[in-house]
């Protein structure tokens, strides 16, 4: 068992995977260095992104990104503005400070490498990092994944799987779960909703209040990004010179223009998740839920059926959200993957849609297989969801997909409403095949820009 928490983390944008991962990985790297002594030998520093990171880098900020972490920023702790004026300061100055005072030369288009013809075995997110000294000797290298949802694993995590390919629980849930199955009859036999179940595990990591606390935290980071967006305007960088559109939908929607009563409710939903997916696009600060490129569909929920009619929101209901979607959110960490270079966009919009059917079927008070039944919806009309970002930049489709992707988790949770059985398709058989599929599936649709839309827009 996971904790829900770990799947909701605060990072900068455009992606979880070859953003928020790859910083982290090169934080991790940089400190491993100095405990080991050789941070201060060393003379050049090598990055050498392998797969979908080299494939997608540029677009997806990856090169910022291991620059920063090299820096010493943490995805949690950067300040988007500050982690902006670093990146230009290494990119004009072509040095680069280590953490504990040794600046070192360092040139982002020599010392950072992008192999995509380097496809690695274990994870198609590879990112190996290597220190030298001034005789070009090797003094420390290290071999890292980014397995999405800003997770990462070291070679040696991923090429020694855990018994069963699980990892034992250190905490001791008192309801572990590996299942939906499993997850109901848990329910069943001990009388709880899923959101109490969930917050019994949590019990065993740390208090209540503080688990309160962290849902609070993570809810205000995603409205504030809602509020971003919403009120942001401009060109998106990379290239592709895509207009922000929320603010000036979000303006005509307060002025009560441009849609009539049957048709409101799509342009809340969809203004909302476009404001956060193109503050995510900019590299603003946004929460995985459960990556980046998905990162608009459960604050736009949030926004529309947990806060009041002021924008104020209503605790309970988005703790519940928050708790019964990371719950469903675990079943695919644990059973598939959320990772686009792995499964597609299926593992990505798919998975937040079915997160964000089952979260909210919760807040409208529905019993345990209905809200299971919700995420099953969701996710069955995402299956075989490619991800062929063009010019390898989070933006088209992403943003709107996350905005289609936010109306199809109400219709999900809609439809489970209607009906107190799970229907003929569990959540475990959605699942399961939304792994075969991401594995069927061809590499040029999994987030390496080398198919779909990808080659068929002509970049302008």
């Amino acid at each position: 068992m996971l904790s829900v928490l770990d799947l909701f983390r605060v990072g900068l944008g455009p992606s979880s995977s070859h953003t928020v991962g790859p910083m982290r990985i090169a934080w991790r790297f940089i400190r491993a260095a100095g405990k080991h002594g050789v941070l201060l030998k060393a003379a050049r520093v090598e990055v050498e992104l392998q797969g979908s990171l080299a494939l997608t880098g540029i677009g997806h900020g990856t090169d910022k990104a291991s620059i920063l972490g090299l820096l010493g920023f943490t995805p949690e702790g950067a300040d988007p503005d500050e982690a902006e004026a670093a990146f230009r300061n290494v990119a004009r100055d072509k040095m680069l400070a280590l953490p504990g005072g040794k600046t070192i030369p360092f040139n982002p288009l020599k010392d950072i490498l992008y192999r995509g013809d380097i496809m690695p075995d274990l994870h198609p997110n590879g990112m190996a990092l290597r220190l030298f000294d001034e005789d070009a000797q090797l003094l420390w290298e290290q071999v890292y994944y980014s397995t999405g949802g800003g997770f990462i694993a070291s070679a040696r995590q991923l090429s020694r799987p855990a018994k069963g390919d699980l990892v034992a629980d250190k905490s001791a849930s008192p309801f572990a779960f590996g299942s939906a199955e499993q997850l109901l009859g848990l329910c069943d036999q001990e009388g709880l909703s899923i959101e109490d179940l969930i917050l019994a595990n949590e019990d065993q990591r740390r208090s209540r209040e503080e688990t309160l606390k962290q849902l609070d935290a993570i809810t205000d980071v995603m409205l504030a990004c809602v509020e971003r967006g919403l009120n942001t305007g401009g060109i998106l960088p990379g290239g592709l010179e895509v207009t922000r559109r929320a603010p000036d939908l979000y303006r005509k929607l307060k002025a009560g223009a441009g849609s009539n009563e049957r048709e409101a409710l799509f342009d809340w939903l969809n203004v909302y998740a476009m404001a956060v997916n193109e503050e995510n696009a900019a590299g603003g600060r946004v929460v995985t839920a459960p990556t980046n490129g998905a990162a608009g569909i459960l604050p736009a929920v949030i926004r529309h059926y947990c806060c009041d009619e002021d924008g104020q929101i209503e605790r309970n209901k988005a703790r519940r959200f928050l708790i019964v979607s990371g719950g469903i959110g675990l079943l695919y960490k644990q059973r598939a993957s959320i990772s686009g270079a792995e499964m597609g966009c299926q593992g990505e919009v798919g998975v937040a849609c079915s997160m964000a059917a089952g979260g909210l079927a919760a807040v409208w008070g529905a019993t345990p297989i209905q809200c299971l039944s919700a995420a099953e919806i969701g996710m069955e009309h995402n299956l075989g969801l490619t991800c062929d970002p063009v010019g390898g930049l989070v933006q088209i489709p992403c943003i709107e997909r996350n905005a289609i992707g936010t109306v199809k988790a109400v219709n999900a949770a809609r439809l489970a409403l209607h009906s107190a059985d799970m229907g003929k398709v569990s959540l475990d058989q959605v699942i399961e095949t939304m792994r075969q599929t991401g594995l069927d599936m061809s590499s040029k649709y999994k987030e390496t820009s080398q198919g779909g839309l990808a080659v068929n827009v002509v970049e302008c």
